[in-house]
């Protein structure tokens, strides 16, 4: 950890605690972050309301280990999708475990993450303001420690990156991003246009081109088939740029990909890319994985197909409290589209907790979901009372983060360790 992280980060803990913050004990109001960390309190009988969204300490821990492990055994360099949580304090314990830096989408994102001393950032996205160039600009020139890679997906946009760049004194690194395939999201469509890019990127000083990269979750209809065979032409797309000598006088050349779906595919492709003039950077840009989830991810996650590699944890649960039971069949907890995802999958009821005893939600599902309310459904079996704390697991980390500015992390019997702060 830089002395300018470990300074940034020092300041989160001392933050106070205050309305701001939803589910944290109202008694701890004025305390520092660090000040109610230090207290230990447990997050059933510590004064927490409902509803509270909690990280499981050891289920994160054992995430980022996993990835940390799996990157290093297939030889990928781990720029983590930082937009999923957008938590600092993450972004230092992915790169204490191994992150070669952080990818992220948008300048706010790019800002939050400089501003707490982080050192190479990935953005995988076309950036064109003015503006946000300018400070990228003034902030390359300031610390010639700090390395950005960027996107670039079309001739203009290198026009319009280079006229805002004119006067800095580093050039900005870019990638060509290679579309996903027609009808996919952003990127060059054919190669052609991808060698239209790079000359265009030649032709200026301002932007120097270091690689190529893309999305394989864009694929359309995408399998194992398909999003192999656009790997493979990300890969052709490098060394084609190799062999026509667009990456003389660079260290190495940057060829990256990998979401939370295919990073299995993405590993197997890139161990074949042929040896090119010079190192490549083998550089997987996977997110999702830090919390995992209990829907989307679960379903989707490459270690689905690979059990031998080992299996993420859902690390989130959100803990809510029964409010209404109008009838046998139906019941209402308190909370809704302000406090869960909804966007892929609605929440799953896990446990229930009474007196200090918990247990499977038998007989418990959610089947809406109201701004502060969810609907519960319940069946004969269902043993549910006003008062009980029900335990929602969540689907899409993405959308999870950003609904909490400050989110406790706690151990399995409860105690909490740690509050996570993210900036959305």
């Amino acid at each position: 950890m830089t002395a300018d992280s470990a300074q940034s980060l020092a300041r989160l803990a001392a933050e106070r605690v205050d309305h701001r913050f939803k589910g944290l004990p109202p008694d701890a109001d004025g305390l520092t972050v660090a000040e109610l960390a230090g207290q230990r309190r447990n997050l059933f009988t510590g004064g927490f309301a409902t509803p509270v969204l909690a990280l499981s300490a050891e289920r994160l821990e054992h995430n980022l280990k996993l990835m940390e492990t799996y990157a290093a055994r297939h030889g990928l360099a781990f720029a983590p999708h930082g937009k999923t949580s957008m938590a600092p304090q993450l972004f230092q314990r992915q790169i204490e475990h191994g992150a070669w830096g952080i990818t992220l989408a948008v300048p706010h994102q790019l800002r939050v993450a400089r501003a707490f001393g982080t050192r190479r950032v990935f953005l995988a996205n076309e950036l064109v303001d003015a503006a946000a160039l300018r400070w990228i600009a003034a902030e390359l020139d300031a610390d010639p420690d700090f390395e950005l890679v960027c996107y670039v997906d079309s001739v203009r946009g290198v026009e319009l990156m280079d006229a805002a760049l004119r006067g800095a004194t580093r050039p900005v690194d870019v990638v060509v991003e290679l579309a996903a395939g027609e009808g996919a999201r952003t990127g060059v469509r054919t190669e052609a246009e991808c060698a239209a890019v790079a000359d265009a990127v030649a032709g200026t000083r301002t932007l120097r081109l270091v690689g190529v990269a893309g999305y394989e979750g864009e694929v359309p209809k995408a399998d194992t088939e398909r999003v192999t065979a656009w790997l493979r032409r990300l890969v052709a797309l490098a060394a084609d740029f190799d062999k026509a000598g667009r990456f003389t006088g660079l260290d190495e050349i940057v060829v990256s990909a990998g979401g939370s779906a295919w990073f299995d595919a993405v590993a197997e492709v890139f161990a074949e890319i042929p040896e090119l003039s010079l190192p490549v950077l083998k550089l997987l840009r996977s997110g999702a994985y830090v919390s995992h989830d209990d829907g989307h991810y679960r379903k989707l996650t490459p270690f689905n197909r690979v059990p031998e590699e080992g299996a993420l944890e859902p690390a989130f649960r959100l803990w809510t409290q029964v409010v209404s039971r109008p009838s046998a069949e139906q019941a209402f907890v308190n909370a809704g589209k302000r406090d869960a995802a909804y966007d892929l999958d609605l929440p799953f009821a896990q446990v229930i907790r009474r007196d200090g005893a918990e247990r499977p939600a038998t007989g418990v599902s959610v089947t809406a979901l109201s701004d502060q309310h969810a609907w519960l459904a319940t069946t004969p079996e269902a043993d549910l009372e006003v008062g009980d704390w029900v335990g929602l697991g969540l689907s899409h980390p993405c959308t999870s983060f950003d609904k909490w500015q400050l989110i406790p992390v706690a151990e399995a019997d409860g105690t909490v360790v740690d509050y996570v702060r993210t900036f959305f």
